[in-house]
């Protein structure tokens, strides 16, 4: 059951749509950069920076915020924006995506943007620097929690599973990483290229606590989450299913999205097919 009212709940649906559009918008004038991983994260990134994180966006470095990694680099897009809708820093500076001297580049960049808190690029490294920040922070008896977000093709870099076995093996229940399934990567279907499956088996016989939700069920990983948090002796792995491209029916579940941005007259209809969704969730009819 969830805790969510209903009128918080449409705000955090009319966020995540919002937020849908400022990708959108920040691809088309990039020119370049990642489409359908931060359309169907969306969800879950607004459910974390508008409802779960302990955060600051005027004081990003507080000693006691949770600590949020992105693994999957590629989607930053996702992460910028849900930033920026928060109050990081200026929605006009969400049109400098992948500019030079931009503090918004391609992959993250830790020293560049307050409230970054590590630089990824290649994959695999997320859940080894979360494990180690959630070892350190029990070590100094801090209360924060560190969340990890990866991608489902990340399964296939070993570093990942080293990781699983070391946050397994010292009891890391301040540690909550959330897979985004969404079955794509840059050539084909993760099941084509190397299949995952049974992914929830895996991570359970490496010692971790798991969950499978809807990902675009906001209410629902909301409430996995606070599953995730009263487990204190091992860490937890949330497989959250989303749908790539999630909100534009032309594109969803196109692996061809993964690395391709829209183009001008793709990003109007693109647009205008989030904006009359949003007027959808704010009479209350959402999907």
């Amino acid at each position: 059951m969830s805790f969510l009212d209903d009128a918080t709940l449409q705000n955090l649906e009319s966020k995540a749509n919002q937020i849908r559009q400022s990708i959108v918008s920040m691809l088309v004038e990039a020119k370049s950069g990642h489409t359908a991983g931060p359309l169907g994260m969306a969800d879950i990134f607004t459910a974390f920076y508008f409802h779960i994180l302990n955060h600051d966006p005027k004081n990003p470095d507080k000693e006691d915020r949770d600590r949020l990694i992105l693994s999957n680099g590629h989607i930053v897009p996702v992460r910028y924006a849900t930033m920026a809708h928060a109050g990081y820093f200026p929605l006009e500076e969400l049109k400098t995506l992948r500019k030079f001297g931009s503090r918004l580049q391609g992959h993250p960049e830790r020293h560049m943007l307050p409230g970054v808190e590590t630089t990824s690029g290649p994959l695999g490294e997320g859940l080894s620097q979360g494990a180690g920040i959630a070892y350190a922070g029990r070590m100094d008896k801090k209360k924060f929690f560190t969340y990890v977000l990866l991608s489902d093709g990340e399964m296939q870099c070993g570093l990942t599973w080293e990781a699983g076995m070391f946050a397994a093996a010292n009891k890391l229940g301040n540690l909550i990483a959330v897979i985004d399934r969404n079955n794509i990567q840059i050539n084909g279907t993760t099941e084509d290229v190397m299949p995952l499956e049974p992914l929830a088996d895996k991570w359970r016989a490496f010692g971790w606590h798991v969950e499978e939700v809807d990902g675009h069920n906001i209410s629902g990983f909301i409430d996995a989450i606070n599953h995730a948090k009263a487990i204190t002796t091992a860490p937890s792995m949330i497989i959250a299913h989303t749908i790539p491209g999630k909100g534009i029916a032309d594109i969803e579940y196109d692996f061809k999205w993964h690395g391709t941005p829209p183009n001008a007259d793709q990003g109007a209809e693109f647009l205008k097919e989030l904006r009359t969704l949003q007027g959808k969730i704010e009479g209350g009819h959402s999907e």
